[in-house]
């Protein structure tokens, strides 16, 4: 049996990398125009109530620049970081 700290730390690491997930999925949903009253745009509302905050403070630093917004970006290195930081200190 692994113990307590190995089990919380991937526990840990799969919420990062699903949260980063909803993330690029939330992206690529944005490229495609959505007809209200859909399941997509239903989906899509549920992903911009999810990431649409977290998304929203990175774009406070980084706008987009020639149309193109890095925010993402930006956001999904932070919550590599976050994570690495933070099974560090699990482990």
């Amino acid at each position: 049996m692994l113990p307590f700290s190995y089990t919380l730390a991937n526990i840990v690491r799969v919420l990062f990398d699903f949260y980063s997930f909803l993330v690029l999925v939330y992206c690529l949903m944005t490229w495609f125009p959505l007809r209200q009253g859909s399941i997509m745009y239903d989906f899509a509302m549920v992903l911009d109530t999810l990431c649409g905050k977290f998304l929203g403070f990175f774009r406070r630093f980084m706008p987009p620049l020639m149309g193109i917004d890095f925010s993402p970006v930006l956001a999904i290195i932070v919550l590599n970081l976050a994570e690495r930081v933070l099974i560090t200190i699990l482990l």
